[in-house]
């Protein structure tokens, strides 16, 4: 990151004596040029609500002004903020999340493969409609690429003055994460895709992807969407629906992962089998 960055804390309710929650960073999608934090309210305060969870959405530089691999670096530089202080949020800081929405959601699983080589994989991603492949030809694209929100003359816009003409890095992991060269060490993954979205089949490519490479993977298609959804949510109630289910299934992910770790940490400990199923199935996340 070039200088300090803005960001919006979500906290979950809890009292006093309840345990940290888990946090999320939120990475807002606009095609790389567009969003901010505002954009992406109603969707943070519901994943905070119908998860449990506390969430940290971030401003991060956007193309044209900054192309790529501006955000890329501020999503890094926010991530690893987090992990360092989590706690000083009131949150779990050895179950720190990272997902987001269509573009937002590319720079998240970028930044979980750079983290994972570095040994600081986050405690799972969470991937809705996510752009996976910068030159895609997909039959989705094909078949809602005109009049269903996202257009292919947008995608093309935004591929454009975010990462430049093709072919300039259009099969780079970096920008096109369907290219991943070492998916198994991604993390425990939810993700969603839109009936009539044309990224639908890419991002369910890369859910096959990850499946395939050993990676726990929970996706659903929400058949009678569209791309952009996260923006319905107070007037369509599919919408909303599909939010507070994607919510549940990240709190899932993450009550899983704390039960893990709670057991991991009982076996250091030389905790009888016994005591130790009855330490992890007592583990609570709101």
């Amino acid at each position: 990151a070039s200088g300090p960055m803005c960001a919006r804390h979500y906290a979950p309710n809890r009292n006093e004596t309840d345990a940290p929650e888990p946090i999320l960073l939120f990475v807002h999608g606009g095609g790389f040029v567009n969003g901010d934090l505002t954009t992406h309210d109603e969707p943070c305060r519901v994943l905070c609500q119908q998860a449990g969870i506390h969430v940290l959405s971030i401003a991060y530089r956007l193309a044209p002004e900054h192309p790529f691999p501006a955000a890329l670096d501020d999503v890094h530089a926010a991530f690893r903020w987090l992990q360092q202080e989590a706690g000083r949020l009131g949150a779990d800081p050895t179950r720190v999340a990272i997902g987001g929405d269509s573009a937002g959601a590319n720079l998240a699983t970028v930044v979980a493969a750079e983290l994972a080589q570095q040994g600081r994989t986050p405690t799972a991603q969470l991937l809705i409609y996510p752009t996976v492949d910068m030159d895609s030809r997909s039959p989705s694209r094909e078949l809602f690429g005109r009049g269903y929100i996202l257009t292919s003359a947008d995608m093309d816009a935004f591929r454009r003055l975010y990462v430049g003409a093709p072919p300039v890095a259009t099969h780079d992991p970096r920008s096109s994460p369907l290219f991943c060269t070492e998916p198994a060490r991604l993390p425990p993954t939810v993700l969603t895709t839109a009936g009539f979205d044309p990224l639908r089949d890419e991002g369910e490519a890369y859910a096959d992807l990850l499946r395939l490479a050993g990676v726990p993977v929970r996706l659903r298609r929400f058949s009678g969407l569209v791309h952009g959804y996260l923006h319905m949510t107070t007037i369509v109630p599919a919408a909303h629906a599909a939010l507070v289910e994607t919510a549940r299934l990240l709190r899932d992910v993450l009550r899983e992962s704390g039960q893990r770790q709670h057991g991991q940490q009982s076996e250091d400990q030389s905790v009888s089998p016994r005591e130790n199923q009855s330490q992890s199935e007592g583990y609570r996340v709101s």
